[in-house]
């Protein structure tokens, strides 16, 4: 019997995964394993190795694909198993074994991934593996690990693309209105402070990402697709969501919000509301604003346009109604106009005033 690791009973093995695509999608791996296989391939091609299923923690399918599914072996990871049978042909995965690289992938060799890392013959990335990505530092995502001397990509992208200092409404004074002066926002800062091993980090191949830190004062809980979109919970509560590109919400039924504080929208591009869409009865758009409190609408350049297409326009003032027209004040009445004055009325006109009509009466 040959003297190597695992050949004293329990045929473990400890061996590199060269291949994760089991035609029959049970989530079987090629795996070289040391001292039972050459890491010449052209006397053992990947293609050759037997095919080892990996045991899955309890949260992955037992069945029906249940869990979470497939396995997150990629291609040069190391991994330790177990032979089942006597031939050494029938390897079972019991996990992988994260390390500290020394060197990168050669794709030409076994026991290395054999993705290249290009396609091109005339670039130097066509002799260097896919993985692992970088060498000397160790195989724990580095938003886990936390040196600053290697920041994780993604860390360094969400502290570039922080957007600061985006304007609020402003509402000049004029006549009567009174001033409401804008202020500016920004997102938060970054609350990423983790110390390891408190953070707990999930990453995908393309670079999706979930955070959950632990790490005391600055307890996250963040999520991240590849693009950018996220959402994180801060250590405070906050809770700061990114969409890089267009938001959709559909709600089944109801809606509530509540916001016990302020409330800051500030839009590129248009903004458009549609109520009662069905046309059913009482389904109003009601505005509230409580004491002490106005209504502000400023257009810098354009138009306000108000209009019914079937019904009327009701005004109550219960103080003074004032209107102030910098130009021409024009009304087109195709009905009766009546005025009910309780008070006086005091006309001023510079220029000239005409009155036409089919019958003018000035006698009460």
């Amino acid at each position: 019997m040959a003297n190597f690791l695992g050949t004293d009973g329990f045929n473990w093995f400890v061996g590199v995964v060269e291949d994760r695509n089991d035609p029959t999608k049970t989530g079987r791996l090629r795996v070289r394993v040391l001292g039972h296989h050459t890491s010449n391939k052209i006397d053992l091609p990947t293609e050759d190795l037997p095919w080892a299923m990996a045991v899955l923690p309890t949260t992955s399918p037992g069945i029906s694909g249940l869990g979470q599914s497939p396995s997150f072996i990629v291609e040069g990871s190391w991994v330790f198993g177990y032979f089942r049978d006597e031939n050494f042909q029938e390897p079972v995965i019991l996990g992988t074994l994260p390390g500290l690289p020394s060197e990168t992938g050669n794709p030409n060799k076994g026991f290395y991934d054999p993705n290249r890392r290009s396609t091109d013959e005339d670039e130097a990335d066509y002799e260097l593996s896919v993985y692992p990505r970088n060498i000397n530092e160790p195989d724990v995502n580095r938003l886990a690990v936390n040196d600053e001397e290697k920041p994780a990509a993604s860390l360094v992208q969400r502290q570039a693309a922080r957007l600061e200092n985006i304007p609020t409404a402003d509402v000049d004074a004029v006549g009567n209105v009174a001033a409401s002066d804008t202020d500016t926002w920004s997102e938060p800062e970054i609350s990423y402070k983790a110390v390891y091993p408190l953070n707990h980090v999930f990453e995908s191949e393309s670079g999706h990402i979930k955070e959950i830190d632990d790490t005391p004062g600055a307890e996250r809980i963040h999520e991240r697709h590849r693009t950018g979109t996220s959402t994180e919970m801060r250590p405070n509560g906050d809770l700061v969501t990114l969409v890089k590109n267009d938001n959709y919400s559909i709600t089944g039924n109801n809606n509530k919000a509540y916001i016990a504080g302020d409330s800051d929208i500030t839009i590129d591009g248009r903004h458009k509301i549609y109520i009662n869409k069905n046309g059913q009865s009482n389904n109003n758009y009601d505005i509230q604003i409580g004491p002490n409190a106005n209504i502000n609408i400023q257009v810098d350049t354009g138009n306000i346009n108000l209009v019914t297409k079937q019904g009327n326009i009701n005004m109550e003032v219960a103080n003074d109604y004032n209107v102030n027209v910098q130009g021409d004040y024009n009304l087109n009445v195709k009905g009766s106009k009546n005025e009910n004055i309780e008070g006086n009325k005091t006309s001023n006109t510079t220029g000239a005033v005409i009155h036409r009509g089919q019958t003018i009466d000035l006698n009460p």
